[in-house]
């Protein structure tokens, strides 16, 4: 029997140029994050800010299964909520569902393995042919037991520890790898050096992101050079954080100033980050964008032609579907490198975007590691989304401009933005609240 159709929603399209202020919730990212580190941490740690999205409460979900007390506030207008993390030991047995969230499902087997009892885990049928070899097979050298073989579903046998020691991936598949195991390292025995050998780590402000937290809490991160980390056994302190703006979510609500020749203003974007999302100040920049950052946020203002650009996006991967929906809409051909790594994200995200594009009367070519972008007038029609949060916000982008695209199963932007559709309609109409 075949699977049933996807709903599919009317991508609205704009017939003038969009002024707005938009606020974005939570990073995804850090709030992640942040719920492993209190969980791992010696006391009680309060968490501001935090998305409260599909990826965050699976997060929580599987934490709680763990034995974590978890204390959640009611969600905020813009999709935050506030946390407070009361750690407890890590008890089985507990079933995880990891759903579609590489954070889940790579972050929380370190923290199983320090558990008493069996924790499986298993998600969505997408999420069994992501790659987890990397993350078992660590554990495995580290003298986990687990049974299953290199992808979900599959079982931690807790002991209550982890001896640790050295150990050799290879984390070009994923950035996530290596964060998952920095994350626990110090709860290890006798803590962790992890020493990559393989094609470049990609998603770099990824790593950084995990060190720089782990940081706050006093983990010290030792990295003699690019391809190792080394983690002594020590205390994680209890931390109270605020998480900032997700700013990969940013991304389409700022090409939406682009596509219409319009302004949008994020508020509260940081001065300073390890997020990937503010390579966007660069990259919209490079297709024609006025970005400024003050006091009130950052900017993107556009007059003109959107302009192709040539650009390696190996460590901002995650930006690709909405600056290929840009690019689709450009007037000179656009190169994107460095993305190979995106064949193993929630769907293959290339040949993804290559089949929608092109379905949609666009020219564009898979690449051994990225993706070509020729201009070309697009026309009317259905843009799927595998299931990918991401793929659906870039069909609602060249929804802005291409009359009569339907965009399937709009509600798997849940994953990390609830409510999009709502939101991308009031914009449009020009009543989103600021």
């Amino acid at each position: 029997m075949s699977p049933s159709p996807q709903p599919r929603w009317a991508a609205p399209r704009s017939l003038a140029p969009i002024h707005a202020t938009v606020r974005v919730p939570g990073s995804k990212s850090a709030t992640n994050r942040a719920l492993i580190l209190a969980a791992l941490a010696d006391g009680p740690s309060a968490i501001h800010q935090a998305l409260d999205a599909r990826d965050t409460r699976l997060m929580v979900g599987a934490l709680r299964s763990l034995g974590t007390v978890l204390e959640i506030s009611e969600p905020t207008a813009v999709g935050n909520v506030n946390v407070v993390v009361r750690p407890a030991a890590f008890t089985g047995p507990a079933a995880i569902d990891v759903g579609l969230a590489g954070t889940v499902m790579r972050f929380v087997p370190p923290v199983a393995a320090l558990a008493t009892g069996d924790i499986s885990f298993d998600g969505d049928e997408g999420a069994r042919v992501r790659p987890m070899a990397t993350t078992l097979n660590a554990l495995r050298a580290l003298g986990v037991f687990i049974t299953g073989d290199q992808s979900l579903p599959f079982t931690v046998h807790g002991t209550g520890s982890v001896a640790g020691g050295e150990i050799v991936i290879d984390a070009s598949a994923s950035s996530q790898f290596v964060s998952a195991l920095l994350l626990a390292a110090a709860r290890f025995e006798n803590g962790l050096m992890i020493r990559h050998e393989g094609a470049p780590v990609p998603s770099q402000p990824h790593i950084d992101m995990t060190i720089a937290m782990l940081g706050e809490h006093g983990v010290i991160v030792e990295t003699p050079d690019s391809v190792t980390w080394t983690v002594a056994h020590q205390r994680i302190a209890p931390v109270d954080r605020t998480i900032e703006p997700d700013l990969s979510n940013a991304a389409p609500f700022l090409a939406a100033a682009m596509v219409t020749s319009g302004e949008i203003t994020i508020p509260d974007w940081p001065a300073h980050t390890t997020q990937a999302g503010d390579a966007l100040r660069d990259l919209l920049g490079a297709m024609g964008a006025t970005i400024s950052l003050d006091s009130s946020g950052l900017t993107c203002a556009m007059q003109g032609d959107i302009r192709g650009i040539d650009a390696d996006l190996h460590d901002v991967g995650e930006l690709t579907p909405t600056l290929v929906a840009i690019a689709s809409l450009a007037t000179t051909e656009t190169r994107f490198r460095g993305i190979g790594h995106l064949r193993g994200h929630e769907t293959d995200r290339l040949a993804a975007l290559v089949h929608e594009i092109n379905h949609l009367g666009g020219d564009a070519t898979e690449t051994q590691d990225g993706i070509i972008v020729r201009p070309t007038m697009l026309h009317a029609g259905t843009f799927s989304t595998y299931h990918d949060h991401r793929m659906a916000t870039a069909g609602a982008v060249i929804g802005l401009r291409i009359s009569g695209v339907e965009v399937e199963n709009i509600d798997t932007t849940a994953k990390t933005l609830p409510g999009f559709a709502a939101r991308w309609e009031s914009l449009v109409a020009g009543s989103i609240n600021p």
